[in-house]
């Protein structure tokens, strides 16, 4: 399975119609909506905000919508193209804004299924590798010490917050946590204790 890591977009006519195809990363069904919602207020003069999206480690929670297009035309084409692509955490939006021209329910699903198509072309994706999040606090004599072990893992997303002692949060390879979280805690000799997020 792949995931992607941000938004990309691409945009077709046909016949005068525009389609705007987007992907976005997503983790959560709350979050696909959250993110429809959205996509509905800043496209509120479009035709149709059609969606699908794959969420789950092994692709198995699907959702979408042909938001007013007639039923089977819009989202389950949407749907069927990003089944296929062998990719999971992701939601794909298609914006229609009508161009005077009907397209029929066949122009239609080839319509959406090509906007689909199109965007996963210029999509980057990566190996879905399971992440553990992480925080904890130090003294400000340890940080050299504590930071220069951080380059023997796979760590992104870190936040540093210096205050009365520093406070590290990030994200870990999921596999890789517990080395990490050993060989910090044997060389602060117990004193720093790392939770997970």
């Amino acid at each position: 399975m792949n995931c992607i890591l941000e938004h990309f977009q691409t945009e077709i006519v046909i016949k005068h119609s525009r389609f705007i195809a987007e992907v976005f990363p997503v983790e959560s069904q709350s979050k696909a909506r959250e993110l429809l919602k959205e996509q509905k207020q800043k496209y509120f003069d479009a035709t149709h905000v059609v969606h699908a999206f794959v969420i789950g480690k092994n692709a198995e929670v699907l959702g979408m919508s042909d938001d007013g297009e007639p039923s089977g035309t819009a989202g389950r084409p949407v749907l069927d193209v990003l089944k296929g692509s062998g990719c999971t955490n992701i939601m794909l939006t298609v914006t229609r804004y009508f161009g005077g021209t009907l397209l029929g329910t066949g122009g239609l699903v080839k319509a959406y299924s090509d906007s689909a198509k199109a965007v996963l072309e210029i999509t980057k994706f990566e190996p879905l590798i399971e992440k553990t999040e992480f925080k904890f606090s130090l003294p400000y004599d340890m940080y050299e010490k504590i930071k220069y072990h951080f380059n023997h893992y796979h760590i992104d997303s870190i936040k540093e917050d210096f205050t009365e002692n520093i406070t590290i949060s990030g994200i870990i390879y999921a596999e890789e946590f517990s080395n990490f979280k050993k060989e910090i805690e044997e060389i602060s000799n117990a004193r720093i204790k790392i939770q997970t997020c």
